[in-house]
């Protein structure tokens, strides 16, 4: 008998102190390493974006991952590659924790769109106000501690 599942994750997460170190002329290369990382997970990347201080994904997770063991080790794996690169010498870490919110697949492509424009999203929205509007429209309790981390 086969098992089945399907989780789309729309996975957010940031510098440390939110601080503006993800140069926009390097990300594209952020982006292929990471959607490597995710290929070399036996993962599916449908999307990656992000702005200086903070990155969208929406994957499909292999079901032999757990989501807290992937964030983990892709946030240390895209941590030493960016420090080793030498295109992003103020990058010193990722905050703590993430968002991961799941979605239906009908969802998908509303959120390739929103993942997809977020340069444009970000001329008019904060990060710190759209993670807020993500976590309360997906009804997640805020801990402020991590706003300032």
């Amino acid at each position: 008998m086969s098992s089945y599942r399907q989780i789309l994750y729309h996975l957010v997460f940031r510098t440390k102190n939110s601080q503006k170190t993800l140069d926009p002329i390097y990300a594209s290369e952020l982006f292929a390493y990471t959607m490597g990382f995710v290929k070399n997970k036996n993962s599916f990347l449908y999307r990656i974006n992000g702005v200086e201080n903070h990155l969208h994904l929406l994957c499909d997770l292999h079901q032999t991952f757990a989501l807290a063991d992937f964030m983990r080790d892709m946030k240390t794996s895209t941590s030493i590659w960016l420090k080793q690169s030498g295109k992003f010498p103020g990058f010193n870490g990722w905050a703590e924790g993430y968002a991961a919110l799941t979605y239906a697949w009908k969802d998908k492509d509303m959120i390739v769109s929103y993942i997809k424009n977020q340069q444009e999203h970000h001329k008019q929205v904060s990060f710190e106000d759209e993670w807020r509007g993500l976590l309360k429209e997906n009804g997640i309790d805020i801990n402020e501690k991590y706003f300032s981390k």
